[in-house]
C-alpha cells in the first residue's frame, strides 16, 4: 500500500442534497447547508442544541460577561444552547470550587426541555408584570440580560427588519427594569438602516456599546449582535 506523498493532504468532502418531489429548492439548498456546516456538525460533537450556541461563546470570549457568580436572563431561550453555554461559565453547578456560583434564568413562551443548572420558565416577557416576576424568581436584579430572539419570517427583507428590531427594542426596556448597575445586554439585530434609534437608546443607558458579528454568524446573514455594558441605572 503506497502512501499520497502529494502533499495535498485530505479534504473535506461536501455532502450533495438531491431534490426530492415534493421537497422544494429552497428547501433542498438549506439541509445542503445545515449539513455541510461546520458549526453543526461541531454543536452535534459537544452536545448543544444548536450552532447558536458558538455565537454566545465567541461574545463572551471577546467581551466577558459571562463570569463566575454572575446572574443570568436567557430571553427566548430556546432551545437552549445559549443556556448551555452559560452553566459552565457562570458556575451555575458549583462546580468551580473558590468561585461564585451564578443562575441562569431561561423565559421563553414555549416549554424547554431542563438544562441542568439553568431555572427555566414558560413567560411572555412583554407581559405587564414580567420584570417584577423575572426579579422574584432571580432573588433580586440580573447581571446579564441575552436575546437571541427573531420574529418569525415574512419573507420581506425590510418588514423583518423592522420587526427584529422591534423585537430587540422592548428586550432593551425589559432589560433597564431588571438589570444591576454595571450590567450587560447582549442581543440579537439585522442590519438594514432601521436600527439608528436603538444604538441611541442604548448609548444613553450604557457606557460602552459594540456592534459584532461573530464567526459562527453566517457570512451570507444579515444578523449581528449588539453587546452593552456598564449600565448606567
Amino acid at each position: 500500500m503506497t502512501k499520497n506523498t502529494s502533499g495535498r493532504g485530505q479534504r473535506d468532502l461536501k455532502v450533495k442534497v438531491k431534490s426530492a418531489r415534493g421537497r422544494k429548492l429552497s428547501s433542498t439548498r438549506w439541509l445542503q447547508r445545515q449539513l455541510n456546516d461546520p458549526y453543526v456538525r461541531r454543536a452535534q460533537a459537544e452536545g448543544y442544541r444548536g450552532r447558536a450556541a458558538f455565537k454566545i461563546l465567541e461574545l463572551d470570549d471577546r467581551y466577558r460577561f459571562l463570569v463566575p457568580g454572575a446572574r443570568v436572563v436567557d430571553l427566548g431561550c430556546a432551545p437552549g444552547g445559549w443556556c448551555q453555554v452559560a452553566v459552565p461559565r457562570v458556575n451555575a453547578l458549583g462546580e468551580k470550587q473558590g468561585k461564585a456560583v451564578g443562575r441562569i434564568l431561561g423565559i421563553d413562551l414555549q416549554e424547554v426541555e431542563p438544562i441542568a443548572g439553568c431555572e427555566i420558565h414558560v413567560l411572555d416577557f412583554m407581559a405587564d408584570d414580567a420584570d417584577t416576576q423575572v426579579k422574584t424568581w432571580l432573588g433580586g436584579k440580573a447581571d446579564v440580560v441575552m436575546s437571541d430572539m427573531a420574529a418569525s419570517s415574512s419573507g420581506h427583507k425590510q418588514t423583518d427588519h423592522l420587526r427584529i428590531i422591534a423585537l430587540c427594542e422592548a428586550a432593551a426596556h425589559f432589560a433597564f427594569d431588571v438589570l444591576e448597575p454595571g450590567g450587560t445586554f447582549v442581543a440579537k439585530v439585522l442590519a438594514g438602516g432601521a436600527e439608528g434609534d436603538l444604538q441611541k437608546l442604548l448609548k444613553q443607558k450604557f457606557t460602552k456599546v459594540a456592534n459584532v458579528k461573530p464567526p459562527a454568524s453566517r457570512s451570507d446573514s444579515s444578523e449581528k449582535f449588539v453587546v452593552a455594558s456598564g449600565f448606567r441605572g
